[in-house]
């Protein structure tokens, strides 16, 4: 029969090894400060995030760790390292679509790490404006939901910003039914982004018919609503719930199990490769036979990836189309490079987005 190790003796290893961890995480930030130092001198200004240098790390994390802890949760300790070291290097700002509360600041936080200080704006195009002006370093800006497809506001605002996508982001979006109601059958109104009611359509329409749905700005601004009035419900994530301390009536009321929002960083800075990047362009052919076709070749010749192609009005004449797309690979690979040169070659407007690490987590 084998020996159990007496609990006493477990927290003191435990407490041991904590205080490792201590030691070795200071030396880290102690090592993150002297790289600030470095950068300094060297001449190097603005933010010191490297969205491609923090998507190796992750991966590295990942590849290294042998458990008990799974791989999303040793990576998600690291950001959260990371984000601490580099506030003690130069403390960043990160508007997001507010209140707080939203989806959109969670992703923040998922990208980021909390150590950041996210900035709250009330649209998209302020977003944007936030970033364009300095007044923030980057922005984090929702671009596509699995089940809704893509948020045409993000896209249109390319067509008139510098700003370049640096970074991706996806979170499973779990919707819940929150407010002060007992019952379902006190529910007279429910408040949600438009986006939030169309992702649980199917379940309102079951088990909620006789309330009216409202569309509102935010889910943040939905639970606010319903924190107000007992006869109204708000559809919104758990962090909504928490902010404005209301109980969630039922959990995970999305038709679509695995539904998740893909959410772009914003910013005015490159990434170098990393060896599993995405490249974003948008171009215009102008109304003429055979367009689309010239633009996909290319790819389909050096035998690229293409991940998603989106078309939207120009706003430029009628029947005048812009593509976005998203190839894989970053534009420095060479096959990537000449694609793009081929594509350039066949287009009236041209502009690529920004090539970038994919999600890690």
């Amino acid at each position: 029969m084998s020996s159990v190790t007496p609990l006493s003796e477990l927290r003191d290893r435990i407490d041991a090894i904590d205080k490792q961890i201590l030691q070795l995480i200071n030396q880290r930030a102690s090592c993150a400060l002297e790289v600030a130092k470095t950068k300094i001198a060297q001449g190097e200004q603005g933010t010191f995030y490297r969205p491609d240098r923090e998507a190796l790390v992750l991966r590295r994390i990942m590849d290294l760790n042998q458990g008990p802890l799974s791989d999303d949760t040793a990576a998600r300790f690291f950001r959260e390292l990371m984000s601490a070291c580099l506030a003690l290097e130069k403390p960043m700002d990160v508007a997001f679509l507010g209140p707080e509360g939203t989806f959109t600041q969670q992703a923040v936080f998922k990208h980021f790490g909390h150590a950041v200080k996210a900035i709250p704006a009330a649209t998209i195009n302020e977003i944007f404006s936030a970033v364009e002006s300095n007044y923030c370093q980057f922005g984090v800006v929702p671009v596509e939901n699995s089940t809704e497809g893509v948020i045409s506001h993000t896209l249109d605002r390319f067509l008139t910003s510098p700003l370049k996508i640096c970074g991706e982001v996806e979170i499973r979006v779990h919707q819940n039914l929150m407010g002060l109601a007992s019952s379902l059958d006190e529910i007279t109104e429910i408040y949600s982004h438009q986006q939030s009611l169309a992702q649980c359509r199917q379940w309102l329409g079951k088990h909620l018919p006789h309330a009216r749905l409202t569309s509102v700005s935010s889910n943040a601004e939905a639970a606010r609503l319903a924190s107000a009035d007992k006869q109204t419900a708000a559809v919104a994530g758990r962090v909504a719930a928490e902010i404005y301390n209301l109980p969630i009536i039922e959990k995970n009321i999305e038709d679509e199990p695995n539904n998740t929002t893909r959410f772009i960083i914003i910013g005015q800075q490159l990434s170098s490769p990393t060896g599993n990047d995405k490249t974003s362009l948008v171009v215009s052919t102008g109304n003429q036979p055979g367009a689309l076709h010239k633009i996909l070749e290319p790819f389909a010749k050096f035998g690229i990836g293409m991940v998603h192609i989106e078309s939207r009005p120009s706003r430029q004449g009628l029947w005048d189309y812009v593509f976005f797309i998203d190839v894989e690979g970053h534009s420095e690979d060479n096959v990537i490079a000449q694609a793009l040169d081929s594509v350039k070659d066949n287009v009236k407007m041209f502009r690529l987005l920004g090539s970038y690490p994919k999600a890690v987590l």
